[in-house]
């Protein structure tokens, strides 16, 4: 059975003058995409006020609750005891995003109960990458 996860969580976004704006969000996991998950926000959110998804590693989000992880576009690091650090690099800039660290380990504990870690469908995932880059061909 294949079974997604979506989870509500409720983001801090850290402004360049040391602000923190209230930024609601959605967690999302698949057994589609199992090494992967992702951060919905809401159009109003963003700054072309579109939709926006962030996917990034599992095991970056599980490595970043306990140390600083990730050195491209998203790094994730803790912040006191309680909060978590996403910090997500795009062309149009950057944007850190606090939340808290308690909900983020639920959301990746539910994840575990679909796909244990290291029980991901690698093949599965890698086919899927290499006909999307071919085309098919």
């Amino acid at each position: 059975m294949d079974v997604s996860i979506e989870q509500p969580a409720l983001a801090r976004l850290i402004t360049a003058e040391d602000r923190e704006i209230p930024v609601p969000a959605t967690l999302r996991y698949t057994p589609h995409d199992p090494l992967a998950v992702f951060v919905d926000f809401p159009a109003e959110a963003a700054l072309d006020g579109e939709e926006l998804t962030w996917t990034f590693a599992r095991s970056l989000l599980d490595q970043g609750l306990r140390a600083p992880a990730g050195s491209g576009d998203v790094r994730i690091w803790p912040y006191g005891r309680t909060r978590t650090v996403l910090e997500f690099h795009s062309p149009y800039g950057l944007a850190l995003l606090q939340f808290q660290a308690s909900s983020l380990r639920r959301f990746l504990l539910r994840t575990y109960e679909v796909v244990a870690a290291g029980q991901e469908d690698v093949a599965v995932v890698v086919e899927r990458g290499l006909s999307a880059l071919f085309g098919g061909v």
